[in-house]
């Protein structure tokens, strides 16, 4: 949010008061906004400007860029992240589809967020490295559990086995096919006039549908 001058001296005075926990939590909630609109490359210098706030109240709670881009990663990222999810993945009492259609609904209810998908993106495109610390855990917590599971459900490789790449990449097209409906939303900005949920549903069950097919043919 970019102050006017008006609204700057109302402001100043408020933040001028505020805690020291406080102003550390306003300034990554701001960091978050700003890195989305302008990317890691936008400066700090003007991340304060946006604030209403010197340039050296910033480095006051945040040692540098790094350790503040590492808290907007820890709070959009991390914090996002519901541990309930592996379970999910892991709960026999439910078909497979069952349980990746209720992750992915929940999963898009959680991250399709104008901020979490343009950090993300932001991030990859500088090699900041976040993007690929959270892949690692879309990759250990969702894709190689989902990737075992399957192998339940179609008997045709033991699970002493490893993991293709084959295998894994399946479930990796399913993650993608989903995201890419909030690529196309808040990357493109393309008007979308769908209903998520149906989407997401429609894009689990065709996904099951291939992979059925895929496993019959190989049986045979």
């Amino acid at each position: 949010m970019i102050l006017t001058d008006s609204s700057k001296s109302d402001d100043i005075p408020r933040r001028k008061n505020m805690r020291s926990a406080d102003r550390e939590k306003l300034i990554v909630s701001e960091a978050v906004r700003f890195f989305a609109e302008c990317g890691f490359e936008g400066k700090t210098r003007e991340l304060a400007k946006r604030m209403g706030v010197s340039h050296a109240v910033i480095y006051k709670h945040f040692e540098s860029k790094d350790a503040l881009i590492e808290r907007v990663y820890d709070q959009i990222y991390v914090k996002r992240w519901n541990p309930e999810w592996e379970l999910l993945i892991l709960d026999r009492s439910l078909s497979l589809q069952d349980r990746m259609t209720q992750f992915y609904l929940a999963y898009a209810d959680r991250v399709f967020d104008y901020d979490w998908v343009r950090i993300f993106v932001s991030s990859g495109l500088k090699s900041y490295g976040l993007t690929e610390r959270y892949l690692d855990i879309i990759r250990t917590k969702i894709i190689r559990p989902a990737a075992l599971e399957l192998r339940q459900d179609f008997c045709t490789i033991s699970d002493l086995d490893p993991l293709s790449e084959e295998e894994l990449e399946l479930f990796w097209g399913l993650h993608g096919a989903v995201f890419y409906i909030a690529i196309r939303k808040f990357v493109y900005g393309a008007p979308l006039e769908i209903d998520v949920e149906l989407a997401v549903t429609n894009t689990v069950s065709t996904f099951f549908n291939g992979v059925g097919k895929i496993h019959r043919t190989q049986s045979q």
